[in-house]
């Protein structure tokens, strides 16, 4: 492994985990901008790399962690903290924020039905569609639309409201 590579190991991974750190208190407050969802899933996938040639550097002080009881007892720890979220929190959401089972409920009906809750007709919800590379069929939910159309349900939601400029 390169020097260089191997002088950054560590910082890199401080670096990466403080930004990590920050993005992932402002999602979990609901502040910042929306650009922080992104910052944190992509560069905590980027925070691998780092980590990797982090344990590489720190091989021979790692093992002596990995004997002992406090990695074990930490990773137990953690396995059951994660396992919590997995756990059914009671209704239809499965414990996840109610908007996203709104905006579920709100997909499964026509344009025509969601078109007056956004402050516009059928006519201009279809034509919106259809200029954002939408294939729009008569009485088709708008999650049918998105997928018939090879888009996600978060694209199409994007597009319901999206301003017109």
């Amino acid at each position: 492994m390169p020097t260089t590579l191997m002088r950054y190991a560590t910082p890199t991974t401080i670096a990466f985990f403080l930004v990590s750190l920050i993005t992932g208190i402002a999602l979990f407050f609901h502040v910042g901008p929306s650009a922080f969802h992104g910052i944190h899933e992509w560069l905590s996938m980027v925070l691998i790399l780092p980590f990797v040639l982090h344990v590489w550097r720190n091989w021979k002080p790692m093992t002596k962690y990995m004997t002992g009881k406090p990695l074990l007892i930490s990773a137990v720890v953690s396995v059951l903290a994660s396992a919590i979220f997995f756990l059914p929190m009671g209704g239809a959401g499965g414990g996840r924020p109610p908007v996203f089972a709104l905006s579920q409920q709100v997909l499964q009906h026509t344009p025509a039905e969601v078109a007056p809750a956004l402050g516009m007709t059928a006519d201009a919800l279809t034509a919106k569609l259809t200029a954002a590379g939408y294939t729009v069929a008569p009485d088709q939910s708008l999650n049918a639309i998105a997928q018939g159309s090879g888009k996600s349900m978060m694209d199409i939601a994007g597009v319901l409201v999206a301003r017109d400029q």
